[in-house]
């Protein structure tokens, strides 16, 4: 095992229109010891012709053709014939900054084990960005900013899918790509929660994120909403639930609603709170709603926080605070 290389690991499929800025970013790192795994998940356009020419000048660049099926069967792949001590992702249709590999394994090796190494993240679009997107990278960053990336991670995936680092040791105790869950990269994060790997600070944008119509996240089934709550009440279920506390849910929308049938189907108990007047005193699948002023009198409860409007999250942050309730402690925010 080389100590010091750094192992690539790169799925793509159909995007011949910009693998060449993608491969250019990575051979232009200004850190040299480096593998790419890059794995052809099925593409039918010229995508596989262009990796080839460039695997063909650098023996750094391994190309494979996946095995299976999917993103999940590639990163397997990639990672099964990988050979550096530290690994990292990258997306074929996105760019590093040239210090990228330099300043990830810098801050890796001041922190040591234990620790997963971050980096901001820029997006970027031919067709300019959505306010959906600028709010997101916002958020990320922020939390990156402070390392404090696991306080939000029930709102959405906090870890940059293709701008982190981490030794190989602790990527193997966390799984690496074993569990076959989608979406894959926030399923990964919580298990980087899971497994007390600590976020490093970082103050430096090192990836560039494009955004397109017929991207992944956009398009595939696997990244859809209701595969983002499965995920996220399993984990609540097994990393933050106390069985012998009350547990309201508060937020009667969309995925309040959604929250709740989860639940109903694994049996867990709770209760369910809104400031709605018009549906306080109602019943939503056989479950009567409360006001939220119910949680006074419950004894230590937790509340999965479903109400997506920011300034009635604002609201709700401030009630809590009245009752001395603590973010991921008494309190999660779902969106």
């Amino acid at each position: 095992m080389n100590q010091h290389l750094i192992s690539i690991l790169t799925p793509f499929k159909n995007t011949e229109l910009f693998l060449v800025e993608c491969l250019d970013s990575i051979l232009s790192q200004n850190y040299h010891d480096w593998e790419l795994l890059i794995v052809d998940d099925h593409s039918t356009d010229k995508s596989y012709d262009i990796v080839s020419a460039y695997a063909k000048k650098d023996k750094r660049i391994k190309l494979f053709k996946n095995t299976g099926h999917g993103i999940i069967d590639a990163l397997r792949l990639a990672f099964s014939e990988s050979s550096g001590n530290y690994i990292t992702r990258m997306d074929s249709d996105d760019i590093m900054h040239p210090k990228k590999l330099s300043t990830l394994l810098e801050n890796l090796q001041t922190y040591g084990k234990q620790h997963i190494a971050l980096g901001l993240v820029s997006y970027f679009s031919v067709h300019g960005i959505g306010e959906g997107y600028q709010k997101y990278e916002a958020w990320l960053n922020n939390l990156t900013r402070s390392g404090l990336n696991y306080s939000e991670i029930y709102k959405e995936c906090v870890i940059p899918s293709p701008c982190w680092m981490l030794h190989r040791d602790d990527f193997l105790a966390c799984e690496a790509f074993t569990p076959n869950r989608y979406p894959e990269d926030y399923d990964l994060a919580f298990r980087f929660y899971k497994n007390s790997i600590k976020c490093i600070p970082s103050k430096t944008i090192l990836h560039h994120w494009r955004d397109y119509s017929t991207r992944a996240s956009r398009t595939d089934e696997h990244y859809a909403e209701n595969h983002f709550l499965e995920l996220k009440v399993d984990y609540f279920l097994e990393l933050n639930y106390t069985p012998s506390r009350p547990l309201t849910i508060w937020g009667a929308g969309k995925k309040g609603k959604k929250v709740v049938q989860l639940l109903k189907q694994k049996d867990v108990a709770f209760i369910w709170i809104c400031d709605n007047p018009k549906k306080i005193g109602k019943h939503i699948y056989d479950e009567l709603l409360f006001s939220f002023e119910h949680l006074k009198i419950l004894q230590n409860p937790q509340s999965i926080v479903t109400v997506a409007n920011p300034k009635s999250q604002l609201e709700i942050k401030d009630y809590f605070k009245s009752q001395d309730m603590s973010n991921m402690i008494d309190y999660f925010f779902f969106c």
